[in-house]
């Protein structure tokens, strides 16, 4: 058996306050690109990227060796987070070191992580 969410007992419709979050509501360009944002963190293996990250800077050999993965898994993985804007990178000779792309990530992954754990 399927079990729903609770519905109200009474139908009453509260029209201004659905009017004010259909103003408030972003365009569908917008909402689109969350739920594609949303689904990159959806990868159990590019959450674990991106929390290895959370602790420090790290180049694709130390996040392969840190999390069990082949060079070209990890490598794979970063440039979908790239391409995302979930991380940056820095050439440092011939390293390339992976890091959070800004602010935004670090409390994206801080606040999920308060929020699983609580």
């Amino acid at each position: 058996m399927v079990k729903h969410a609770e519905c109200c007992e009474e139908q009453c419709v509260h029209k201004e306050l659905v009017a004010n979050v259909l103003n408030d509501l972003p365009d569908e360009d917008v909402l689109y690109d969350l739920a594609e944002l949303f689904k990159v963190f959806g990868d159990s293996t590019r959450v674990r990227i991106l929390i290895a990250l959370f602790e420090a800077e790290l180049c694709v050999c130390d996040i392969s060796e840190a999390l069990g993965m082949t060079q070209s898994a990890v490598s794979h993985q970063l440039q979908i987070l790239r391409t995302n804007k979930l991380v940056k990178s820095r050439r440092e000779g011939k390293q390339i070191y992976y890091s959070l792309a800004d602010e935004h990530v670090v409390t994206i992954m801080a606040q999920g992580l308060n929020h699983i754990l609580e």
